[in-house]
This record gives C-alpha cells, sequence and structure tokens, in this order.
C-alpha cells in the first residue's frame, strides 16, 4: 500500500486505546444470505453483531479491560434492535446506530463515512458484523503498529487460501485503525464516485499489521458470506 502525504500531520500527543471508538460495519444488503440483515443472524445462539460488540468491549489493555469506551454501529436497517444489542453490552449511552448518507448500499466505504460523521476520538477501529471470532488483542496490536509507523491506518493481514490452496498473508482492509483526520478525503473519494476499499487506502499511509504469529487463530479474521459458512464457523 503506497503513502502518500494526503493527510495533515498527526498531533503530538500518542493515543492510547481510550482514544479509540469502534465501528461495526452492518450495513449490507447480505445478498448471498438471501437478503437478510447479516449482523442480526445467529452464531452459537447470539446475533453475530452481539458477538462482534462483545469481543470490542473486551479487547485487552484498555480502560475497565477493554480498549472501547464506546461503539457506533452502521446499519441500514433495524436500528432499534442494534442499538438494544449495543446496550445490553456496553450499556446504556454508550452505542450509536448510523445508517449511511444514502440508501445506495455503497459498500464498506460508505460505513466507515457513518462512523467518522459521528466519530468524536482521534481513532476509530473498524470491524465487519459477519466476523465473530476476531482476536481479543487486535485493538492492542494495531494501535502499536500505527504509531510505530506514524501511520493513517494500520489494516489487519491474515491468512487466507488461494484457489491453488496456498495460504497466503492478504489484507483485510475491514479490520482497521484509523485516524479519523482521515475524514475529509474519504469525502471527497466517495464524493467523485469512488468505491473500491483498496483504492482508497492506497491514497494514505497505511502499515500492514500480519495477524500469523504462534498462537493466532488462522479462523479469526473468517467471515460468514453464506448461512452455510456460519454454521461452519459454529463448528
Amino acid at each position: 500500500m503506497p503513502k502518500t502525504e494526503s493527510v495533515p500531520a498527526h498531533p503530538a500527543h500518542a493515543p492510547s486505546l481510550q482514544d479509540i471508538t469502534a465501528l461495526v460495519l452492518a450495513g449490507g444488503r447480505g445478498m448471498r444470505m438471501g437478503g437478510v440483515d447479516k449482523g442480526l443472524q445467529l452464531f452459537n445462539g447470539l446475533p453475530m453483531a452481539q458477538h462482534a460488540l462483545q469481543r470490542l468491549q473486551a479487547q485487552q489493555g484498555g480502560a475497565l479491560g477493554g480498549a472501547v469506551a464506546q461503539a457506533i454501529v452502521n446499519a441500514n436497517r433495524n436500528p432499534e434492535v442494534y442499538r438494544a444489542l449495543g446496550e445490553a453490552t456496553l450499556g446504556a449511552g454508550r452505542v450509536q446506530v448510523v445508517p449511511d448518507r444514502d440508501s445506495e448500499f455503497a459498500g464498506p466505504l460508505a460505513g466507515f463515512q457513518a462512523g467518522l460523521d459521528v466519530c468524536a476520538t482521534p481513532l476509530m477501529l473498524t470491524v465487519p458484523c459477519d466476523s465473530p471470532l476476531f482476536p481479543l488483542d487486535m485493538a492492542q496490536r494495531l494501535l502499536a503498529a500505527l504509531l510505530q509507523a506514524d501511520a493513517d491506518m494500520a489494516v489487519v493481514m491474515a491468512p487466507e487460501a488461494g484457489r491453488d490452496g496456498q495460504i497466503t498473508l492478504r489484507a483485510q482492509p475491514v479490520f482497521c485503525l484509523m485516524r479519523t483526520a482521515v475524514a475529509p478525503g474519504l469525502h471527497a473519494f466517495l464524493s467523485s464516485g469512488g468505491r473500491k476499499v483498496d483504492a482508497w487506502t492506497a491514497t494514505l499511509r497505511c502499515t500492514a499489521v500480519p495477524f500469523d504469529a504462534l498462537g493466532d487463530d488462522p479462523r479469526a479474521f473468517a467471515n460468514a458470506n453464506t448461512l452455510d459458512e456460519l454454521r461452519q464457523l459454529e463448528t
């Protein structure tokens, strides 16, 4: 991912986990699941979005044992259900539910934009609603890498099998930690018709963070695009 100088200089203050707001991306159409609201599908008895919120609350190293002082859920359907899930997990007043700016279901970048519109902290951590096993030390590792590289964004690199069966590390840009200073550039990118996540991240100073160390769960970033994949994750 190339680095450019598109974002203003970073402040001298070194941010900590308490400077992070988490964003759960639950605004998709869920077409490969038959058009259902994917974040509300059950994984081991609980909605996938609730699993995401619980794992965000349990991130290691933050205040009260968690990195998340508050959370945002990007959802274009069932906002009251998501708000109830968030408050049941994080407590009253600690979760916002926001839709995309428009009704086009423009993908993850529209969710990033919706989150950045209301994010009140200098950093935003993003996760999709359909990967209920992401690591409990993810925020800590992304933050350390972001600060070390003085980057605008830290992106997860996770092992993934290719068509030839070979396992390689691939970028998972929906799992990222970004500085909220990237917001103006994202707004301009979307306004110009941009939609591809990789095309936008190529305009930023990004650092890649591998999650293939000894002890890392190889399924940590597996996502459930279909009901069959969801059932397989439960085994």
